[in-house]
């Protein structure tokens, strides 16, 4: 690379903080640029994708997706590596980046919309940033993000009622989980940092440490994970090339997979079962609520990755992972796969792939 990368994103989105931890952590130069609603629509027609971040390369092509863009710049940039090289590590890693992700995005969304000091910090943040191309008054603009945000992220995402305590159960024991993991590691899985961290750090930076409803329940209750995301934002590569590998499952990390196991998997495989069917919503219970949501396709290919490698997995690597795993979640894994196929994240500047399977939107 022979100049810095263009990440098209906002300072206040899960992926984009994400991805921004990552390239810092790595020493990859990059310039932020902010989007507006004609950005983001612009960023879309060179990719077909409508999501946040999106990277663009010197060379002319485009980075989406921040999982693959991670392991893609990995394979640019090898050292100092974040991917362990122990495969029953690398797929616990993987595994917890997959919840970070994905099941943490749900009560991440609810705290910013749902309560009123947030929404309206972050409505007003919304309306004088990404929507400042919007020739409209503040106080629309504002009423436009409201709208839409607490529609798509509260009541379409099955926030109700009945499910506003399981959502928030949901954060308090990842805290509780996260408390647990870094109590002997400054890391999740260890002495440097790896993709759990990365995942995890998308809604524990950007939601629920700077959102201040969740970020007061942070400070009072997880004054570890409040170090870590200020230690994984301000790290630099030098800070941990010399550090340990993680070559093993670290007991601290126990309670993390175990939440992994009871709250995540059941979700991804009801989700890639109803994608399957063709269904338009998907019905699952957790934390003693049923749930309610749109389908998929794109968490349906997550799944779908995560069984692929661990089918692939040696048994002695197999069986590692089975020794941290509950059978049931074990079973989950080894269910029938789908086999949903998505494009690799390097685009060339003319792409016009389609995918609806790729809407992160304002994320």
């Amino acid at each position: 690379m022979t100049a810095p990368l263009i990440v098209h994103g906002l300072d206040l989105s899960y992926f984009t903080g994400k991805l921004e931890a990552y390239l810092r952590a790595k020493g990859i130069p990059y310039v932020l640029r902010e989007m507006t609603t004609g950005s983001f629509r612009a960023c879309a027609k060179a990719t077909g994708f409508l999501q946040m971040p999106q990277v663009e390369c010197s060379d002319g092509t485009w980075l989406t997706d921040t999982t693959l863009i991670i392991r893609h710049l990995e394979s640019q940039h090898p050292e100092p590596a974040i991917s362990p090289r122990d495969p029953a590590v690398s797929f616990v890693a993987r595994l917890i980046e997959d919840f970070g992700d994905e099941s943490l995005w749900r009560p991440a969304l609810y705290y910013r919309w749902a309560f009123a000091d947030d929404a309206r910090l972050m409505s007003g943040r919304l309306a004088r940033g990404m929507l400042r191309d919007v020739k409209l008054p503040f106080a629309l603009r504002r009423q436009l993000i409201l709208r839409r945000q607490q529609g798509v992220y509260l009541r379409r995402d099955g926030v109700t009622p009945s499910t506003r305590h399981a959502i928030e159960r949901l954060y308090f024991d990842a805290l509780t989980a996260m408390e647990a993991a870094l109590g002997t590691n400054p890391f999740v899985l260890g002495a440097r940092p790896t993709e759990a961290d990365f995942g995890l750090f998308g809604s524990m930076f950007r939601h629920f440490f700077s959102d201040p409803t969740p970020a007061k329940i942070m400070r009072e209750t997880a004054p570890r994970t409040l170090a870590w995301v200020a230690r994984l934002w301000a790290i630099e590569p030098k800070q941990f090339a010399a550090a340990p590998e993680v070559t093993a499952i670290p007991e601290s990390c126990r309670p993390l997979l175990r939440l992994v196991a009871e709250t995540h998997l059941p979700y991804m495989a009801a989700n890639a079962s109803a994608v399957a069917a063709r269904a338009k919503t998907v019905r699952f219970a957790d934390h003693g609520a049923a749930f309610e949501t749109p389908a998929s396709p794109y968490r349906a290919w997550c799944f779908d990755e995560l069984q692929r490698d661990f089918a692939e997995l040696d048994a002695a690597s197999r069986k590692t992972v089975e020794t941290c795993l509950a059978p049931s979640a074990i079973q989950t894994l080894q269910s029938a796969r789908h086999k949903i196929v998505f494009n690799a994240p390097v685009l060339p500047i003319e792409s016009r792939a389609k995918s609806s399977a790729r809407d992160r939107d304002w994320r």
